[in-house]
């Protein structure tokens, strides 16, 4: 995968069977570029070494120009063989672009969601530019959260993860508080198939009318709906990386639909038969992914659904052993396999401290988890033009002081200072925010009932506006005198697709802020109740409702982009890409999303 390309260095990242000393080689028009390789290495088992190259240029690399790419061990190419990994007649490179123009965007790829997966539309336009020796591949993919599952698995899947669990001999740790006792019993029960749930702490709730209406009297402490299957150990949260970015561990897998539940079969069965298909188009993902710079952030499912929403949601599973150490696998397997990569030299003391703990049995194993815990810098910018800022919207949250279940800010007061500072300066400014800031407000509404009852958890109660703190503090960024002239906001989360302008209401200095919400890659919202949602939203709260009032942006005006295609909608469901395409002479922003069939959609803007 190629995850950064600056004036100075390149930074791919890569998985192999065997300890290998890897080489880049660099070049273009047939001429060598000199530069220095630093190869950073990490074992994850007996048969799989995650590697991240950087390669340093003695001089820069030149904006808008092809250059070549390799990877070498004893002087021979690891790639030539990979066929699947080129276009053609044409090897592995880059563009590398300083000033951007085109940006692709997205979140939410769940493997078995039954729908195509959006991320082939972009090998299919790298495959038509170099036909036509034609630009018009997206400068960089910025992935905006939930590009894994962990809590919401597949049967088949799990059985794939076992295999190459296995095969490469990923290791095994012990585990505590749990009926089992190390996770190579996780492989080896196949009973456990649709049934992990029972191996998840419970939590007793208290017997109060509210309980009684909303669940039982105990329930898992992870809330996703789907927990059945949920990934516990650090080698199946690997093998799901594998299993979800390359077609190579696939060829050692075979199904096994074996149930004697008939209900459960036949979901095994169609949920087999939706994989399938995803699997089929795994080597041109990643092609591509080896093709164009991508950069990456969590958000709750590439850990669990309702990461850190409430302040008791942190103190349920942060206080058993079992589920602290499902999280932190997670945020390990999140550092190796995405957040590392996207800034190698912010992650070195990380590095130098993974040496001492992967190895058999995965010794200090809690003591790097309890560091990943701690660590404050998963947020990074990146210095184009304009400048790219990605939030860590999930580990710094603003917890309510007042109840426990009341939910989180997304970003507390000292990362949204910090926030702040990074932006000062700059004429326009894109922000990566897994979570709109700008949600839509009929939904929020719905939420804040919820959470009113306690009860976030119950519907998600996850955006800008729930905590009266970060509301205040992003607001006040935007409407403060030295901010940039325009923001444009790339988010997720929602797997439904829109798009807002922003801007202050009587005020002279007033950002263009434009929100361009595309969700998901290979998922998709129930598509009735969007419908409905959407038209209550468009009644209740158009730019000019005096609802608005009521709301914590009362100050601000959002005007809804629509749909060139379905002028009545504001909200799209289907799976997509999103792009945006911006001018360095102007501040238009054109935003559209890309569906799997080809179908491009814009979003118009409102002119009234």
């Amino acid at each position: 995968m190629l995850r950064h390309v600056d004036t100075t260095t390149v930074t791919l990242w890569l998985v192999t069977s065997q300890a290998l000393n890897i080489k880049l080689h660099l070049s273009h028009a047939q001429s060598t570029i000199e530069g220095e390789t630093v190869q950073r290495s990490v074992p994850v088992g007996k048969k799989a070494f995650i590697h991240v190259i950087t390669f340093k240029v003695t001089k820069s690399i030149d904006a808008n120009t092809r250059y070549d790419y390799d990877l070498l061990h004893d002087n021979q190419s690891l790639i030539a063989d990979l066929t699947h990994l080129h276009y053609g007649e044409h090897s592995t490179h880059f563009i590398f672009q300083q000033s951007l123009t085109h940006v692709a965007h997205g979140s939410c790829r769940k493997p078995h969601h039954k729908g195509d997966d959006a991320l082939l539309l972009l090998d299919k336009e790298l495959d038509t530019e170099l036909k036509k020796q034609s630009l018009s591949r997206p400068d960089l993919m910025l992935m905006s959260g939930d590009q894994v599952y962990m809590d919401d698995v597949a049967g088949p899947m799990v059985q794939a993860i076992n295999t190459v669990v296995e095969t490469l001999g990923l290791f095994t740790e012990t585990l505590s508080d749990a009926t089992i006792e190390s996770s190579e019993e996780l492989r080896n029960n196949p009973d456990l198939l649709y049934k992990r749930e029972s191996l998840l702490p419970k939590v007793p709730n208290n017997d109060t009318l509210i309980d009684a209406f909303f669940g039982a009297k105990e329930k898992p402490v992870f809330t996703s709906v789907n927990a059945n299957n949920h990934l516990i150990s650090l080698s199946e949260m690997i093998a799901m990386y594998l299993l979800v970015w390359s077609p190579s561990c696939w060829e050692w897998v075979s199904f096994d639909n074996h149930l004697s539940d008939q209900t459960l079969r036949d979901q095994f069965a169609e949920e087999e038969k939706t994989l399938t298909s995803f699997i089929q188009g795994l080597d041109r993902i990643q092609r591509v992914l080896a093709h164009v710079p991508t950069y990456m952030i969590f958000d709750d499912h590439d850990v669990t659904d309702d990461w850190n929403l409430t302040r008791g949601w942190e103190e349920v599973v942060y206080g058993h052993s079992l589920s602290k150490r499902v999280i932190g696998n997670a945020l390990t397997a999140y550092w190796l396999c995405q957040g590392w990569a996207n800034n190698v030299d912010a992650f070195e003391e990380l590095f130098e401290q993974s040496e001492q703990v992967f190895s058999e049995g995965l010794p200090q194993q809690n003591d790097f988890i309890q560091r990943l815990f701690d660590w404050q810098n998963w947020s990074f910018s990146l210095d184009t033009s304009p400048m790219v800022y990605v939030l860590d919207s999930r580990t710094r949250r603003w917890r309510s002081e007042s109840n426990k279940h009341k939910p989180s800010g997304l970003l507390d007061w000292e990362a949204l200072c910090e926030f702040q500072q990074a932006v000062i300066g700059h004429e326009r400014v894109i922000v990566v925010s897994p979570a709109p800031i700008f949600g839509v407000k009929f939904i929020e509404a719905i939420q804040r009932v919820f959470t009113f009852f306690g009860k976030a958890l119950v519907v998600d109660a996850e955006n800008w506006m729930a905590h009266k703190g970060t509301a205040n503090v992003i607001l006040n960024i935007f409407r403060h005198r030295d901010t940039p002239p325009q923001f444009i906001i790339l988010s997720g989360d929602v797997h439904y697709n829109f798009v807002y302008d922003v801007s202050i209401k009587h005020s002279r200095y007033s950002p263009n802020i434009v929100q361009v919400t595309a969700s998901g890659i290979k998922n998709t919202f129930p598509d009735t109740l969007l419908k409905i949602l959407d038209k209550m939203n468009q009644m209740l709260y158009a730019s000019r409702s005096p609802l608005n009032w009521f709301t914590k942006r009362r100050t601000m005006k959002i005007k809804a982009r629509r749909p060139a295609c379905q002028p009545l909608r504001t909200l799209i469901n289907t799976p997509s890409l999103g792009k945006v395409r911006i001018r360095s002479d102007n501040d238009e922003v054109n935003c559209e999303i890309v569906t799997p069939s080809g179908k491009t959609i814009h979003f118009e803007k409102d002119k009234s």
